[in-house]
């Protein structure tokens, strides 16, 4: 049985639940979880007995762990938290099962498909008290981390532009398996096709940049270059974000010739370029070239999702505001709902804050 060891101070690990595994995120998590010492596996949760197994043989998993109930397993195994790795239409489904329960929920990204099912999340997590929180593999980067700093601190003057690039080659072109293609370009079940994929990475970044601010605008255009693989869904966008004084740029694309995760920011003193997840570009005003600098590590609560996780179920962090909060991630959501809205009209979608 996969068991984590307890760490050494007097902090418990958390009790965390899969639930499901269709989304291959699973496979980076279930990689790394035997180093962690923030958390204790107690059960997986998925329906399809042949992907069950098949994780059970590749990670040599128990197979007392494996349920195929999500009702059966919560109340038999009682967890701290689930970790969500279904299709992003079934989080709500999963999120409302586990805060009946008491039982906090972290999701892999985007938080839901729609509005509709943001806001049930949201009304679902106030009204038992839970944490729902949102994974993205960016929030872990050191160098978003230090990126934003700058940026707060004032080192750049006023952020007057952001440009965020994210995406790869295409999810088939790199070979993801064959229980996340499906649904991944589909849009009733993912939302969108590379729009939802990689443009909430930015959505999250820029919310967070502007202190949780709803923006003036959104303007997107899709299209669809390689109908032949996604007949359902648009594999590029560009999104424009527009602020009072500051417009962002974001640029989700299933067609990159590589894999990308990357982040701009311009203001009036200067400009910081992420180079991978350690490092960043800067320049200010009056310098010749920019210079190549190492990030600051993070602290281990802000260094992985189950550090983080195991943090914010202890009361060491307050997840208001910052890149997983359900908070940002309500607005993460109505910037890509009214991406969305604008690619299919061709029109301009103009926000306003959502009653609270």
């Amino acid at each position: 049985m996969l068991v984590i060891a307890a760490p050494a101070q007097s902090v418990t690990p958390v009790r965390v639940v899969i639930v499901g595994l269709v989304h291959g995120h699973v496979k980076g998590f279930l990689s790394n979880l035997p180093q962690s010492k923030d958390a204790t596996l107690v059960g997986i949760v998925e329906p399809d007995t042949a992907l069950a197994a098949q994780y059970e043989k590749q990670y040599a998993l128990n197979h007392a762990l494996f349920h195929t109930d999500l009702e059966e397993a919560l109340g038999s195994t009682h967890p701290d938290a689930v970790l969500v790795y279904t299709t992003i239409l079934d989080h709500r489904r999963v999120i409302e099962a586990a805060a009946k329960r008491g039982i906090s929920s972290m999701v892999e990204k985007p938080l839901s498909t729609t509005m509709e099912d943001a806001i049930a999340i949201r009304d679902a997590a106030r009204l038992h008290h839970v944490h729902v929180l949102v994974n993205y593999e960016t929030t872990w980067y050191a160098s978003n981390a230090d990126a934003l700093q700058m940026a707060s601190q004032g080192a750049l003057g006023e952020i007057r532009k952001v440009v965020v690039h994210d995406g790869h080659e295409g999810p088939a072109e790199i070979g993801v398996g064959p229980e996340w293609l499906p649904w991944l370009a589909d849009p009733k079940r993912d939302g969108a096709g590379a729009l939802f994929d990689f443009g909430c990475y930015g959505a999250d970044l820029v919310t967070v940049l502007m202190h949780g601010e709803t923006p003036l605008s959104v303007t997107a255009v899709s299209q669809t270059d390689k109908p032949d693989i996604y007949p359902h869904v648009e594999d590029d966008s560009t999104v424009i974000v527009r602020y009072p004084k500051m417009q962002a740029v974001l640029m989700p694309s299933w067609n990159w010739s590589f894999s990308r995760k990357d982040m701009e920011l311009y203001g009036t003193k200067g400009m910081v370029t992420t180079v991978g997840a350690a490092s960043v570009r800067v320049r200010h005003h009056g310098e010749n070239e920019e210079k190549l600098a190492p990030s600051p590590t993070l602290p281990a609560s802000q260094a992985t999702s189950l550090g983080y996780l195991a943090a914010v179920l202890h009361g060491e962090v307050r997840d208001q505001g910052d890149l997983s909060a359900l908070d940002t991630n309500i607005l993460v959501m109505q910037i890509l709902d009214a991406a969305r809205t604008s690619a299919a009209t061709g029109r301009t979608v103009t926000l306003h804050p959502l009653p609270q």
